[in-house]
């Protein structure tokens, strides 16, 4: 299981990509579930708060459900 190390920004993005996108923690939760990934949303709030690692799979799923490019999570 590969990691992406706490990061405040990466966080931060990825709250500011899911409120673009008009969905709550919840509604993010849920579909990722659907899609067959595992997250709780208290972990996403964590991670959002630059709290908690995030898994390189979580980050791919995402990316997919966001349907953004990585880059979007890794601004400065």
């Amino acid at each position: 299981m590969q990691w992406i190390l706490r990061d405040i920004p990466l966080g931060r993005n990825i709250q500011t990509v899911r409120m673009k996108k008009d969905m709550t923690q919840k509604e993010v939760i849920e579909k990722l579930e659907l899609m067959g990934g595992l997250m709780s949303r208290s972990t996403l709030a964590n991670i959002e708060a630059g709290r908690r690692n995030i898994k390189a799979s979580n980050l791919k799923a995402l990316k997919i459900l966001f349907d953004v490019d990585y880059e979007e999570f890794f601004k400065d």
